[in-house]
């Protein structure tokens, strides 16, 4: 059948609350042009992030009644730990509250002043956790990333030939570590090949380098090299995220993603040593090794979703669900990322609202007019999040203007994407009109989440 019908039934209902466009347009002057500080009962349709947003299964709500509380040694984390260490191999599994706070404990234990780490491309949490530690964030993602049209099935991937050129011409003891994100969030939510993974992985060993993955969405990149990659079609989804994990040394995970659950994160390593550090700064800044800042109900959330999330017909809803999006723009000549990602649609906005210069944050202007039209909320992935100002004062601005529009886990049905589709008919439409905006306050790190705009 054509037709994609959700491989679930609703089971519990959230009412959304109503507004109008004239009363939007008044939220978001109070929000000063920012879609994060708006509260959440003034969205209609939230695609800010696939985060903890999505709607946790039948299981996992049992789950939360079954989780055991203790400070230490809860049967809920040795479900959590055995679920991990089966499907993904590493010898030590540390839980932390949420993905960046294993990246915080990650860098602050391998990372020093002056050293760099390479990446097909560090998101936004990533890179910001890198720099406080003083060190250099570096992306090598593939020359393919950058053609948005073209239908190339692993735009995720990195570029051995870079990656091995830097390696060659920079002090290896300022290398503590290469990294690889499956899917690649700041590209498209695009995929990284079994192929690729595997070249990353020889290279990090020829260099003697340790080699993790940022694996917040690691079933939807093997779904995608279930369909796409020579070899894999009659694998498991499983067994295709056994081996990508066979390759690395360990791994940072958000939970919130492809675990399904609305908090929880964790950090995997092979290295004994390495992990007791990490247990010990976890211990000054999370809690307890067997808890790490979360509930046992939590860990035992996780642990079903982690199950849950390998089930093919979830992972083909998914990834088609998108896609029927991303269709969609594509038949109004709405420029996005192609081929479509596995959580999100990336509108290039810098190529959409040609008239707004980057300095006028094309991207954060679309998203806010998207909250205007349809009282959608999603986020801008461009200036505002990447720009800045360098250490002379002057600004710098990111390669690509783009705005995400990410989709939450088993939460909105078909209608609620038509109801997207229908609203960005209607902004094309008066696409001219639209303003850019003026930065009037920002913090000194992660800028977008706090930053305070104005009309041109």
């Amino acid at each position: 059948m054509k037709t994609i019908i959700e491989p679930f039934r609703i089971k519990s209902v959230e009412p959304i609350k109503m507004n109008t466009s004239s009363e939007r347009k008044i939220i978001l002057e109070k929000a000063f042009n920012n879609l994060f500080l708006i509260k959440a009962q003034d969205v209609i349709i939230d695609l800010l992030t696939d985060s903890g947003t999505g709607a946790m299964s039948s299981k996992q709500w049992a789950g939360v009644m079954l989780g055991d509380e203790s400070y230490a040694g809860s049967d809920s984390f040795l479900l959590f730990e055995s679920t991990i260490k089966d499907l993904m191999g590493y010898k030590n599994v540390i839980p932390t509250h949420q993905g960046r706070a294993a990246e915080r404990i990650l860098f602050s234990t391998i990372a020093k002043d002056g050293d760099s780490i390479p990446s097909n491309n560090h998101f936004d949490t990533t890179r910001a956790n890198i720099l406080e530690v003083n060190a250099n964030p570096i992306d090598f993602v593939c020359e393919e990333a950058s053609d948005f049209e073209s239908n190339y099935p692993f735009k995720g991937n990195m570029d051995t030939d870079k990656l091995e050129n830097f390696l060659q011409n920079t002090d290896l003891s300022k290398v503590p570590i290469i990294m690889l994100t499956v899917t690649n969030n700041t590209g498209g939510g695009q995929p990284v090949s079994m192929a690729n993974i595997n070249k990353v992985s020889s290279i990090a060993k020829k260099y003697n380098i340790p080699f993790y993955l940022d694996a917040c969405r690691f079933a939807e990149n093997a779904y995608f090299i279930k369909i796409n990659e020579k070899g894999y079609h009659n694998t498991s989804i499983k067994e295709i995220v056994q081996e990508m994990f066979s390759y690395a040394d360990g791994c940072t995970v958000s939970a919130k993603k492809d675990a399904i659950a609305n908090i929880g994160g964790f950090l995997c390593t092979n290295d004994d040593q390495l992990a007791q550090k990490k247990k010990d700064l976890l211990i000054l800044t999370e809690g307890f090794p067997t808890y790490g800042g979360l509930s046992g109900r939590d860990l035992e959330a996780i642990a079903y979703g982690l199950k849950e999330v390998l089930e093919e017909d979830y992972l083909k809803y998914r990834i088609q669900s998108t896609k029927y999006l991303g269709e969609k723009l594509n038949s109004m000549d709405i420029p996005i990322i192609n081929p479509t990602g596995g959580h999100a649609i990336y509108i290039d906005a810098k190529k959409f609202l040609p008239h707004i210069p980057v300095e006028n944050y094309p991207g954060q202007a679309l998203a806010c007019q998207m909250y205007i039209d349809g009282g959608i909320r999603t986020s801008e992935i461009g200036s505002l999040m990447f720009g800045g100002n360098d250490k002379n004062g002057e600004p710098f601005y990111s390669k690509n203007e783009l705005v995400r529009l990410a989709i939450p886990r088993r939460t909105y049905t078909q209608s609620h994407i038509d109801y997207v589709i229908e609203v960005m008919k209607k902004i094309k439409s008066n696409v001219h009109k639209i303003k850019g905006l003026n930065i009037i306050y920002e913090s000194r790190t992660l800028r977008h989440f706090t930053a305070k705009l104005e009309r041109v």
